[in-house]
């Protein structure tokens, strides 16, 4: 049975599409973005000064009480039976200040199971669960500061692990809010209760993100730098090998120096661009040379790495709505819905 629930893992880590070094780290639906938003522009959160509720859960500084009473519903059809839902909602309180309260599930499907003889032992269900409790405060001018505690639950079959994990994060937003940057540790804690006694460490990430909103222009731009705390990302896949030997003289040919730093380089940045029209619609544009090159198909073009969306604002109710082109066979949508009381 352990043979299966690893196998499960293995398929969680693969649903929540983050190119995670092997054997860094487990948890990974804890890297799923939670906004059609922030998913369309191929971000796990975005630095923007917007009130929306579904945002603060990814940035918990950017919690404030323009947010209070928002509610945020969002979904994901993953590969395969895979299925991703969040809720969100923004409470202001008087003395202890502003809150954002969200509940995230990863459910991956129903599975046969079979004990070591290869009998059946009935269907069984594997599921992750987040609860997400982020309070925010403005601490200066412009600069805010935000905490989000998660809670994580993971029952395979009858097995069950439980995590603790915290965000900490720093924004700046400046007077007329056309330029945003955060700063944030993501998923610092451990496992509390374990699958096997093996205590595996969470998706730890430092990251610093930005947005720029050009004077008189329509559009903003968006740039994250992810993974701070590693430089390394690069490994040989043995399907799109940098050195390849010539069958006829054996000469081996080597990526070079240059090559190699920037592609190394190039793998810790995203990049998007959001454009509005009117004040009602907004498309939405993304790119993650890291997921291209860890998911492309060898000698075949495609666009792994490239997402777009579309969002809809009328009235304080936002319809948005996301593609993401993890690999060249699966490329999930994104639905994410806010409304306010």
């Amino acid at each position: 049975m352990k043979k299966v629930v690893a196998l499960i893992m293995l398929s969680a880590a693969l649903c929540a599409a983050r190119a995670q070094v092997a054997g860094m780290s487990t948890l990974s639906v804890l890297d799923m973005p939670l906004s059609a938003r922030a998913a369309g522009l191929g971000f796990d959160y975005l630095a923007v000064g917007a009130n929306d509720v579904s945002l603060c859960l990814g940035n918990p500084s950017l919690i404030s009480e323009s947010v209070s009473g928002q509610v945020a519903l969002g979904y994901v059809n993953m590969f395969g039976l895979a299925n991703f839902g969040s809720v969100a909602y923004g409470q202001h309180f008087k003395h202890a200040g502003s809150f954002a309260f969200g509940l995230q599930y990863a459910s991956y499907g129903r599975f046969e199971g079979y004990n070591e003889y290869d009998q059946p032992t009935g269907s069984f269900q594997a599921a992750d669960y987040v609860l997400t409790i982020g309070w925010g405060r403005r601490v200066g001018e412009h600069v805010y500061i935000g905490a989000a505690l998660k809670p994580v639950l993971s029952h395979y079959e009858s097995y069950t692990a439980f995590a603790l994990g915290i965000d900490l994060a720093g924004t700046y937003l400046s007077a007329d809010s056309a330029f945003c940057a955060t700063v944030m540790g993501r998923n610092i804690g451990a496992q509390i209760a374990t699958f096997d006694g093996h205590v595996e460490r969470l998706p730890f990430e430092l990251s610093v993100a930005g947005s720029y909103r050009l004077q008189d222009a329509p559009f903003r731009l968006m740039l994250a730098l992810t993974e701070l705390q590693r430089w390394n990302l690069a490994y040989e896949d043995p399907l799109n090998p940098t050195s390849v030997r010539d069958p006829f003289t054996g000469e081996v040919t080597k990526q070079s120096e240059v090559a190699r730093i920037l592609d190394n380089a190039g793998r810790h940045v995203n990049v998007g661009i959001e454009l509005t029209l009117g004040r009602a619609l907004f498309l939405r544009l993304g790119y993650s040379y890291r997921q291209m090159v860890e998911m492309k198909a060898a000698d075949r073009f495609n666009t792994s790495g490239f997402s777009f969306g579309i969002g809809l604002r009328v009235k304080g109710f936002e319809l948005s709505y996301a593609r993401n082109n993890y690999h060249l066979s699966q490329a999930p949508n994104f639905i994410s819905v806010i409304f306010g009381f």
